[in-house]
Order: structure tokens, then sequence, then C-alpha cells
């Protein structure tokens, strides 16, 4: 049976307009109610998905978030209180190379997200809305130095955002062929070339907190849709695709949806699956 549920939350379990189908949250709390552990395993900051806690009740009771594509375990209370359980950073050198490679021409927008804060760098009118949406906190930087970031907490991931998937190609080959050794690449939403430390990914970290809740990973579940979403799909008891999700992640769940994220795939799950 089920235990621990990692889901990712853009296209998986939010709608496209970044709210909740009911019949998710009601199939949530039930899970959790019967002693499950429902946990949001995102490339976002945690304190992005504090809404989302709230919207699905799970505000309640200490919480946990798996954040920046694994690059950290955030505990959360019900007073709001932060326990950073476990964390995975880069070396600000490392961030700073890796923003200066995606710089391949003028349009490029670039996310530097520290442990507890999100700068923008060049944000695009179409990421501004998509952050507006799901009511992401961010800071706008206007300038190329980041000499600022040695007064800030430990940096967790880089990623540049645009709409053209060629530009997308050509950032990640940029960066990799010279830091292959150090990065670990994911794409993620159809608009994000994102960069973690090397080793670090939703998979490890996923299971990372299976061992400190005592679960086994059979045990686990993992749902996703996109690329950044394979090393869970791949490591959990039981890696699950929404029906909207990409080829190549149908390709490597055990169970592939029929039903996408604004159609409450994760609901479907739940009810369906989660308890065989």
């Amino acid at each position: 049976m089920i235990q621990l549920i990692l889901s990712d939350l853009d296209e998986t379990l939010l709608n496209d307009d970044g709210s909740i189908h009911q019949k998710n949250i009601d199939a949530i709390q039930k899970f959790t109610q019967n002693g499950g552990y429902f946990v949001p395993n995102t490339g976002r900051s945690y304190k992005s998905v504090t809404g989302t806690l709230k919207a699905l009740g799970l505000n309640t009771t200490r919480q946990y978030v798996v954040s920046y594509n694994g690059g950290a375990i955030v505990a959360i209370e019900p007073d709001g209180r932060e326990e950073i359980v476990v964390q995975h950073d880069m070396s600000i050198d490392l961030a700073k190379r890796i923003f200066e490679l995606g710089q391949i021409q003028d349009d490029i927008d670039t996310h530097i997200y520290t442990l507890d804060k999100l700068f923008i760098y060049n944000i695009s009118p179409a990421d501004k809305q998509y952050m507006s949406e799901r009511q992401v906190p961010y800071t706008e930087i206007f300038s190329d130095d980041l000499t600022f970031l040695v007064n800030e907490a430990p940096v967790m991931k880089v990623i540049f955002e645009h709409s053209d998937s060629n530009v997308r190609q050509k950032i990640a080959d940029t960066v990799t062929n010279e830091l292959s050794d150090a990065v670990l690449l994911t794409f993620s939403s159809n608009r994000y070339v994102e960069f973690n430390p090397k080793g670090v990914d939703k998979g490890v970290t996923g299971l990372e907190l299976a061992d400190i809740l005592h679960i086994d990973h059979d045990n686990t579940a993992a749902l996703g849709d996109n690329l950044n979403d394979a090393a869970q799909i791949k490591a959990a008891g039981t890696g699950v695709a929404v029906a909207n999700a990409k080829q190549e992640i149908k390709d490597i769940a055990d169970i592939v949806l029929t039903t996408t994220n604004n159609d409450a795939a994760v609901a479907d799950y739940i009810e369906n699956y989660a308890s065989k």
C-alpha cells in the first residue's frame, strides 16, 4: 500500500491556471487522514508552496516539501515555522558560471534560487504572468553582477526561461559543454532549462524523505508530467505519469493515467490505484 505520494505541482497537481481541482483536494485530504503523506516535489521554492498546502488542508500538521528539484527537504509547521531537513546546494562560483554561460542572447530570462529567495534577471512578460498565476514571490534584479549572492543564503539552482525550444536547447548545450561534470540538466513546463548540482534530483531527495519517515521505497509513488520528473518517476516504488505528460515520462512510468492535470489526475491515482 502506498504511504508516501511525491507529486509535481505545475501541469500535474495544478490546473493550467494554477488552481487546484476540488476532487484533488478531497482525495488528498482523505489519503492523509488515513495516515498517508502527500508531499509536493517541485522545482520551486518551498516558500511558494504555502498557499497550495493551505488549499489542500495540509497546513494543520507538520508538512514536508521537496523543493528545487531535490535541492532541499523542508518541514513546515502549522504556525509557519520552517526547518531545513536536507540541503543540497551549489557553490556561488558554479552558479555564476552557469548564469554567464546561459546569456546566449539578449532576451534570456534567468532565475537564481537561493535557499529562501528567488531572484529573476531580465524577466519576460510571459514568465511574469506565470509567476503571478502561481503566486510565486520573487525579487527582480537588473544587473548581471552577482556579487550580492555572498550575502544571501546558499544557491540551490539556476534556471533559464525562453519560449523557443531551440533557444532552450542551445542554452543546455552551451552550459553542459563546459560544466557537464558539475551540473544536472533538466527541462520543465515547456519553458525552462534547469541546472542543479550533479547528483541532485527529485528522485534521490524524494527517497531521502521516505527514509526519514521510515517508509519502504516500495510504498512510495511519484506523479509527474515533464522531464524534471523523470528521476522521481524512476526512483519511486510506483511511477505515475498524468495523461498530459511528455511521452518520455509515459515511457518510463509504471502507470499512465487517462486523466490530465485539469481532470484531477492526482485524485484519479489516489482513488483507483494507491490502495492496491
